[in-house]
């Protein structure tokens, strides 16, 4: 296939898809354009570097589907190109009696997704996690860990490589008629092709594609343990997440560089690119305060949002909370580190999408919903996307 494909966004998800484009049509013009300095300075970058296994989500879903094989896949390029990584499991603890129905229902979507997962007693439980609370647990042997930044750093190199371009320091300002309107001047292109993450939603619409869901940032606040105290987790430690919210809760994470975060707590962001407490930006808190499904949404859950506001404002309730999975953990054993900023897109209804969404048009194809598990699933979003083009 000929023509020149412009991919905007230098995060995990523009970076497999590059690659991807490369791979299926060798000799393709791909320029990647990235506004920061950088790659990867955004979701890929800040988040906690899991490669999940798919277990949370709807059967035949592209997270579902997309986290299973995406799973395999990272893993093998990892393999394959040498980057550390560790297959160290995922531990799903129950610590009262009423989650255990819940915790059923997610080993059944285990087997339903065709993952191994294993029911853990009590004793067994302290065998994979000495220091770990609760009455049943599951395991999920798949779930890994990762660095995604050596990850993009490898796909760049293959990019670059394969006669692909990256440009950093890029702002788009304007997509339309072929033509993208950038602070470096103007590109022409046969297909756009938009992973532009937190601001994806407004490249879809500048580009002229009907979107109605919108991006909601959501901030993810973490804490990590004191080194001397990492030895209390082995592995991943998440709770039984509630259904009727979209986030997984407060849980432990063994990284790839040995140390453990804790989180993340989940608050709306001031801005897109919101990743602190103060930091604001006027027309995108505006847009969400605006946004009619936003009012929506904090009506459903506005007793977990209270909860997630308190932990963001109080050490002692967020320690609380991970009290429920490692008692051990005191509030004198946790430090912050650098939170990260969800790009959500929420519905007019107020019902936050709750799978990858994709859109194709002529001549470009907007991923416009790609928060977690994107990461473990770019490169099958990638090669998704790459054979869009062929269908």
């Amino acid at each position: 296939m000929t023509g020149t494909s412009l991919i905007i966004g230098g995060g995990i998800v523009g970076l497999a898809t590059a690659h991807a484009l490369l791979q299926r049509f060798p000799g393709r013009k791909v320029t990647v354009l990235e506004k920061e300095d950088q790659l990867a300075a955004h979701q890929t970058g800040r988040n906690s570097g899991v490669i999940h296994s798919g277990i949370y989500y709807k059967p035949g879903s592209f997270k579902a589907r997309f986290s299973k094989s995406g799973n395999a896949s990272m893993i093998g390029f990892c393999r394959e190109h040498g980057i550390a990584h560790e297959l160290c499991g995922k531990v799903i603890v129950a610590t009262e009696n009423d989650e255990l129905p819940a915790l059923e229902r997610l080993y059944q979507r285990g087997l339903d997704n065709a993952l191994e997962v294993r029911r853990l007693n009590v004793e067994q439980m302290r065998e994979v996690e000495p220091h770990m609370a609760g009455i049943a647990a599951l395991q999920v042997p798949s779930t890994g860990i990762v660095d995604y930044k050596a990850v993009v750093g490898t796909l760049a190199e293959l990019v670059k490589a394969a006669g692909g371009e990256i440009r950093l320091g890029v702002r788009v300002l304007k997509v339309g008629n072929g033509v993208v309107q950038t602070t470096a001047g103007d590109f022409e292109t046969k297909l756009l092709i938009n992973c532009a993450g937190l601001h994806s939603d407004r490249v879809a619409r500048s580009a002229g594609a009907e979107v109605e869901a919108k991006i909601v940032p959501f901030r993810g606040e973490y804490y990590t343990l004191k080194p001397e105290k990492a030895a209390l987790v082995k592995s991943l430690i998440y709770p039984v997440p509630n259904p009727q919210f979209p986030f997984l809760g407060v849980h432990c994470t063994k990284m790839i560089d040995g140390s453990v975060h804790l989180g993340p707590n989940a608050v709306l962001a001031f801005a897109r690119e919101g990743y602190t407490k103060t930091t604001l930006n006027l027309r995108d808190l505006g847009e969400t305060l605006m946004f009619p499904g936003f009012w929506k949404l904090a009506a459903n859950h506005w007793r977990d949002g209270f909860q997630e506001m308190l932990r963001s404002f109080s050490r002692a309730a967020f320690v609380r909370s991970l009290q429920r999975l490692v008692p051990a953990i005191t509030e004198d054993d946790v430090l912050p580190c650098d939170a990260g900023v969800r790009a959500q897109a929420l519905h007019p209804n107020g019902a936050l999408e709750d799978d990858f969404l994709i859109i194709e048009k002529p001549g470009a194809i907007h991923v416009c919903n790609a928060p977690s598990p994107a990461a473990t699933a770019s490169l099958e979003i990638g090669r998704h996307v790459a054979a869009l083009l062929e269908s």
